[in-house]
């Protein structure tokens, strides 16, 4: 039977291996391991790709998330607004923290937080706004900056899909006060473990996040503060780098495929992934809707033809166990709880092949007329 996995990481090391090798020999015979020379090279590299000031790499975008809200003071008593349509890494960051994330239901099309929603949400304990770019469609980064000005409150853009993606011609990860981004190997732009960085224009909030991700210290053995173990190893650096030459071209693939998806399944009762004019979705996830009750049954059909498939997210972050002190209830945010019900990730990569689309395709189109 043919097989069409919903990711697929190897024909990337496939693709760069002979560069990739060569590299990680490289740091092995030079034992740099922490911090080494890659990672300062990747530091700027990124940085140019980005247009942005600085990149500082972190151990993943977890760990991102978390110094950026330590670096900007933010902690217990304060809230920080966000989406719970999202991995749970965000909320569980602002927890982490001491903080108290406060949700505010999404847009049905894009799967984004609603811009619209935010300001309501807003109390004298309110410090931030994180959006999330999920599945790689960068949010309304223009109203909810507004917002942010308005009130005094930062804005933390969570890219940690969305290497590569535009919103009004500007990256991902430029358009706020700071940002984070996850390098896990399933990433468009993905190192061979784990990884991740915080991008910013305020060298500032750079500065702190390189001290705190030292255990707080500049100079060995002398402590200014508690930090964290946060490092980009030197390998993943260094696989980073290879990776970063091909991602435009490989986010190109993906948009591509996402056409190619678009065409095949446009007169299927499915809601096809949405992308607004002024944004550049670099399809991290192909998300589909399907009616609640058809999702399931769908996805074990095109499980027992072969096709992988992934349920982004079948529990929202307001209803999830560890949030449940939070005093959220099923009901409270209707969009949310809608599109866990209904969405259904397809096989996205930039190695998947005009063949693969078209077998996908002809699967689900062969699930709806039976």
């Amino acid at each position: 039977m043919r097989k069409v996995p919903l990711m697929d990481i190897r024909s990337q090391y496939l693709e760069l291996k002979t560069d990739i090798d060569a590299a990680v020999k490289d740091v092995f015979e030079r034992s740099d391991f922490v911090l080494g020379k890659e990672v300062e090279a990747f530091e700027r590299e990124f940085s140019d790709y980005l247009g942005i000031k600085n990149t500082v790499t972190v151990a993943s975008g977890t760990d991102a998330l978390i110094l950026i809200l330590d670096a900007l003071s933010i902690g217990k008593g304060d809230e920080v607004i966000t989406t719970p349509f999202t991995f749970f890494a965000t909320a569980e960051s602002i927890m982490r923290v001491g903080a108290k994330p406060v949700f505010v239901d999404i847009e049905p099309e894009t799967f984004n937080i609603d811009p619209d929603k935010i300001e309501d949400a807003i109390t004298e304990k309110t410090k931030a706004i994180i959006p999330v770019h999920i599945f790689g469609h960068p949010a309304e980064m223009d109203r909810i900056n507004q917002i942010g000005n308005e009130y005094d409150l930062f804005v933390i853009e969570d890219a940690c899909q969305a290497a590569g993606a535009e919103y009004k011609g500007k990256k991902a990860g430029t358009l706020s006060d700071a940002a984070a981004f996850s390098f896990f190997p399933t990433k468009n732009l993905g190192c061979a473990g784990d990884g991740g960085a915080v991008t910013t224009e305020v060298d500032a909030i750079a500065e702190k996040i390189r001290l705190l991700r030292v255990h707080g210290s500049f100079q060995k053995y002398y402590h200014e503060t508690i930090g964290y173990n946060s490092r980009l190893d030197t390998i993943q650096a260094a696989v980073l780098r290879i990776k970063l030459k091909k991602l435009d071209e490989w986010n190109e693939r993906r948009r591509n495929i996402a056409r190619l998806y678009n065409e095949a399944l446009s007169d299927l009762p499915l809601v096809l992934p949405f992308e607004k004019p002024e944004s550049k979705h670099i399809y991290h996830l192909y998300v589909i809707r399907v009616e609640e009750g058809l999702r399931d049954k769908l996805a074990d059909y095109l499980e027992k033809n072969g096709v992988g498939t992934g349920i982004y997210y079948p529990v929202p972050l307001h209803l999830q166990e560890a949030c449940e002190e939070l005093g959220y209830k099923e009901g409270s945010l209707i969009q949310a709880e809608r599109a866990s019900k209904e969405v259904l990730a397809l096989p996205m990569s930039a190695h998947l092949s005009e063949d693969d689309v078209e077998y996908v395709s002809s699967k689900i189109r062969e699930f709806f007329n039976n």
